[in-house]
C-alpha cells in the first residue's frame, strides 16, 4: 500500500487521485498505523516550509517518518515542498529546521526578476543526471513547476535532475531509498504519471 500523508498542505489530494488512474493500492493518511503497514511514503504538499514542518511535529508524524525510510529502508518520495521539507533547514521566512533526511539548504531563486517572474509557474524541461530509475523509460522530460525555492544539496551526488530558469537548479534527488522531485508528477499528464510509476516499481 502507498501511503500519501496527509499533514493539512495543499496538492495531497491531486496525487492521491493520480495514484487511483495509475489503479494503485494508496491512502491518504496521518495514522502511524498506516505508515508502518505502507510498502511505500509519499510526502507531497503545497506551501510554506515552516507551515509544513510544524504541521509534521503537530501530527507526531517526524519519528515514525524517520524511522520507516531511515531505518526501515522504505521507499520514498518528497514532491515539490514534500522534497524541501527533506532538507536540514528551509530559508522561507527566516531559517527553519527541516528533516534533516537530505544534507542541504532550501533557498530562494536569485535571478533577475525583470525577466524570470518568481514564483516559477509553467513547463520546463528536465535533464536526468547519470542512471535513475525515477527517469526510466521516460522520452519527453518537461513537467510542471510551482515554486519559489529549491534544495540546494550539500552533496551534489544525490542530484537526480536538474533544471533552468535564470539559474541551474536541482530538478529532482535520490539517495538510497529517498526520491524527490522539485517539479509536480502528478500535474505533468504522461511523463507524470509514468515518472510514479517507477516510484511505486522500485522496492
Amino acid at each position: 500500500m502507498i501511503v500519501v500523508i496527509d499533514y493539512g498542505m495543499g496538492n495531497v489530494g491531486s496525487v492521491k487521485n493520480a495514484l487511483d488512474f495509475l489503479g494503485v493500492d494508496s491512502t491518504l493518511s496521518r495514522k502511524e498505523e498506516d505508515l508502518r503497514r505502507a510498502s511505500h511514503i509519499i510526502l507531497p504538499g503545497v506551501g510554506a516550509f515552516n507551515d509544513g514542518m510544524n504541521n509534521l511535529k503537530n501530527f507526531g508524524l517526524i519519528p515514525v517518518l524517520k524511522e520507516e525510510v531511515l531505518k526501515k529502508k522504505k521507499p520514498m518520495l518528497g514532491i515539490c515542498l514534500g522534497l524541501q521539507l527533506l532538507a536540514e533547514k528551509g530559508e522561507e521566512g527566516g531559517d527553519h529546521e527541516g528533516l534533516g533526511i537530505i544534507k542541504g539548504t532550501v533557498r530562494r531563486f536569485r535571478v533577475d526578476s525583470k525577466r524570470f517572474r518568481i514564483p516559477h509557474i509553467g513547463w520546463n524541461d528536465v535533464s536526468p543526471v547519470g542512471d535513475n530509475i525515477l527517469f526510466n523509460g521516460i522520452s519527453s522530460t518537461i513537467f510542471y513547476f510551482v515554486h519559489s525555492f529549491f534544495l540546494e544539496p550539500t552533496n551534489k551526488d544525490v542530484i537526480a535532475a536538474t533544471c533552468s530558469y535564470g539559474e541551474e537548479f536541482t530538478a529532482a534527488i535520490r539517495e538510497k531509498n529517498i526520491f524527490g522531485t522539485q517539479f509536480h508528477p502528478e500535474k505533468s499528464q504522461k511523463s507524470g504519471l509514468a515518472l510514479l510509476k517507477n516510484f511505486i516499481n522500485y522496492a
